[in-house]
């Protein structure tokens, strides 16, 4: 069943555009047509069916640009569970016939006229008012069969958890600072955001069965060892007398700060082997994409989502099962076939290597509905077969390195490190995306970036990112937020997320509205780069 889905007509978005925007005619004209994400839901028809081919993709390379290196790439190392192979989409535009055309729509839209008449006050006050609360019990009310979100008073952000990143609740849910991946989840592009992570029950009890905060601590260092390919690792203080268990390899049991690598989890998950870049199958994530929060100057993040993404490890795939899948897909790519996905109903999608995905999203009048089963396919561009993630997730690879990095997101203080592999004399990875891709964001239309970090030839200013964390890098000022924040609400009122979900205010340049792939310039191979999402904290 699909419940909460607002009622909102065809002649609610023509009347809202015609107010909000001018827009090249044939976009205007088929959006009138087709009406807004829920309306084209309730014929059961898929407006996009290359849906998982992101906005940024359609960005323009002109030969020297490009900003695909953080997503496409091809994979060296035979032990990391990702078979993609996808380097040369930095090169090239290799869409199937459907693909070619770019449907997001919204980004030929100029919104200056409604965003002019949102006041500042009034999207503070929007923005600072809390829609998550009411979720789980709408959900429940509208006898919803998927997962419910169980976690208390997350939308008080950091207040919602110790110092660790435990929920006070008691839920278990965990968040964990990480560096935000360039550059969509940047403040200074239109979001903020957090991601919280849960293991499975059994690593978080002792070997008889009983809850430890140590032994759960313990297991989630491990995981963070996995992906790292880390000797050991900081971790706040636990107990290995409680663990049962001599963690740091002194010999003795005592309260420790630090966890070698081993071959199995602890505590009743001791018979569950540590995988390399793999997740224990049941672990899930939690991803909340907020306006940005406003406080005085300071850049923050807000009580109001955007969206709630969850996703759940229902399968835990051998490397040759995951070879396999990628496979398939390199294959069907290579026939042109559209992409491909298995609607669980309420429970949203699997996508194809062993999770499932769901999502929630704003009604028009900014409650958390869930996401159509459109909307839930374009999460499967990130989250499914890309080269650069890893067991299709991105914000855990980039966590703060040991103890530092238990805690809510925390961008002040956290300086640009580099990529791993990154040549020793490489500017930080933050410097380094804005000097390969040419702006601020993938279509080189953040003009705040461009005026801060850019001189006039276009080249860099290195002085620009001395000295400077990444909460300084990419935060922007608050006029810009206020503008971001108004130019979502009003795709919000709209509900036209299937014509793209990009908080723009002016139609950015930059973008193909249709590839020409007998003209569409591509890059030389000397500006395909190689790039691992994780960072060198050292």
């Amino acid at each position: 069943m699909r419940p909460l889905l607002t009622t909102f007509t065809v002649t609610s978005i023509t009347l809202l555009l015609s107010q909000a925007a001018t827009a090249t005619p044939d976009a205007l004209k088929k959006m009138q047509a087709l009406g807004n994400s829920l309306d084209l839901a309730k014929t059961g028809k898929i407006y996009n069916n290359e849906a998982p081919v992101p906005p940024m993709c359609y960005t323009r390379i002109e030969g020297k640009y490009n900003p695909c290196y953080v997503c496409h790439q091809d994979n060296a190392d035979p032990t990391r569970p990702n078979f993609m192979q996808d380097g040369s989409l930095q090169q090239a535009y290799e869409f199937s016939e459907q693909g070619l055309t770019n449907h997001y729509l919204n980004l030929f839209v100029d919104r200056s006229l409604a965003v002019a008449q949102i006041g500042d006050q009034e999207i503070l006050d929007y923005i600072n008012k809390d829609n998550y609360q009411a979720l789980a019990a709408n959900l429940k009310k509208n006898e919803w069969q998927g997962w419910i979100p169980d976690l208390q008073n997350y939308a008080l952000a950091a207040e919602a958890f110790d110092k660790n990143g435990f929920a006070k609740d008691g839920s278990n849910w965990v968040a964990f600072n990480y560096k935000p991946q360039p550059s969509t989840f940047w403040p200074t592009n239109g979001s903020t955001d957090d991601v919280l992570i849960r293991l499975p029950k059994e690593f978080r009890q002792t070997v008889d069965g009983n809850p430890s905060r140590d032994v759960y601590m313990a297991n989630l260092a491990l995981t963070e060892i996995a992906f790292q390919d880390l000797q050991s690792v900081s971790l706040p203080t636990v107990d290995e007398q409680k663990i049962g268990q001599d963690i740091d390899g002194d010999g003795k049991l005592t309260k420790t700060q630090s966890i070698i690598r081993r071959d199995s989890y602890l505590g009743a998950a001791s018979d569950i082997a540590v995988v390399r870049m793999s997740y224990p199958k049941g672990t899930e994530f939690l991803h909340s994409v907020r306006y940005v929060g406003i406080e005085g100057e300071e850049i923050t993040v807000p009580k109001r989502m955007k969206e709630l993404r969850y996703m759940v490890k229902t399968t835990r795939l051998s490397t040759s099962q995951i070879a396999s899948r990628y496979g398939n897909e390199l294959q069907e790519k290579v026939d042109e076939n559209l992409p491909r996905y298995i609607d669980l109903g309420d429970k949203g999608f699997d996508s194809g290597q062993g999770w499932t995905l769901l999502g929630f999203i704003e009604d028009a009048n900014g409650e958390l509905r869930p996401q159509t089963n459109e909307e839930n396919f374009f999460c499967r561009g990130c989250h499914a077969s890309v080269g650069g993630n890893i067991d299709q997730t991105w914000a855990f690879p980039r966590k703060v390195r040991g103890a530092a990095g238990w805690g809510y997101i925390n961008l002040h203080g956290m300086k640009d490190a580099k990529n791993l592999g990154a040549d020793e004399k490489a500017l930080g990875e933050i410097a380094t995306y804005l000097q390969r891709v040419g702006g601020g964001d993938e279509f080189r239309s953040n003009d705040e970036m461009q005026h801060k970090f850019f001189n006039r030839d276009g080249s860099i200013k290195p002085a620009a990112f001395e000295g400077k964390d990444v909460y300084q890098l990419i935060t922007p000022t608050v006029e810009r937020a206020l503008q971001l924040n108004k130019a979502y609400r009003v795709i919000v009122q709209e509900q036209s997320f299937i014509y793209g979900r990009d908080a723009t205010v002016k139609p950015p340049h930059n973008v193909h509205p249709h590839i020409d792939e007998a003209t569409a310039p591509t890059l030389p191979r000397e500006l395909r780069f190689k790039h691992d999402i994780r960072l060198n904290w050292d």
